[in-house]
């Protein structure tokens, strides 16, 4: 059976079926991705407060941007990201202009794409004029509380060409910037003002997450592969 079938199958008609089935085909397919940007390494020295500034830092380079670009927008992070909210929405039939059927989920898993990707262009864009590195950096204190508080740190922060952390003002820019831009292509019922801000807010809650991930996974993989 052709692909496109898929959108006109009967049986798929019910919008949990569809999301739970998409969302099981993203989880599979981000496998053929390589892996996401992986953080730097900050040296081990002695941090008790929150990290003002990086140690031995090397500012970020054009081509090390621009895969921070294609790996943040491509990657498989990225993409169950995509699927999540996608499925989410189709399940839900949010926005109900979309449907709750596979071409709602298409729409939405694809208007999802063009904001993160415009986002992430403006990001990288504007940080290049001022040396701002999109990049997440782990903690180097070790304690749970203090990762925790760098995670946090790291979502309004970014290092400059000398390692000094500065208010991340690219990205501070570019997520509500992308999402006020993506009302002009947007349906009516989320091309509006609450509607940008809202998802402005997700886009800093889903950059918390990111930054969590980047944090504590690598400390989840050593103690569960260990062997």
């Amino acid at each position: 059976m052709k692909a496109t079938s898929l959108f006109r199958l009967p049986h798929l008609h019910n919008g949990c079926s569809v999301s739970a089935l998409a969302f099981f085909f993203v989880l599979t397919a981000s496998n053929a991705f390589a892996q996401g940007p992986q953080p730097r390494n900050l040296p081990n020295a002695p941090q008790p407060r929150l990290v003002q500034s990086l140690h031995n830092y090397e500012p970020i380079s054009g081509s090390d941007r621009a895969r921070w670009v294609l790996v943040s927008t491509f990657g498989p992070e990225s993409l169950m990201a995509g699927g999540f909210t996608a499925a989410w929405g189709t399940a839900f039939n949010s926005p109900k202009e979309y449907g709750p059927h596979w071409d709602g989920f298409a729409k939405r898993y694809g208007m999802r794409f063009t904001g993160v990707a415009a986002s992430n262009v403006m990001e990288a864009g504007l940080g290049a004029v001022w040396g701002e590195d999109p990049v997440y950096y782990p903690s180097p204190n070790r304690g749970f509380g203090s990762r925790v508080k760098h995670v946090f740190w790291m979502t309004v922060v970014a290092p400059r060409r000398n390692g000094q952390l500065e208010p991340a003002y690219a990205r501070l820019i570019a997520y509500p910037a992308s999402n006020f831009l993506s009302n002009t292509w947007r349906v009516s019922s989320e091309a509006t003002t609450n509607q940008a801000l809202a998802r402005t807010g997700y886009a800093f809650l889903g950059k918390i997450g990111s930054n969590a991930f980047s944090e504590f996974w690598p400390s989840v993989r050593r103690a569960v592969f260990h062997h």
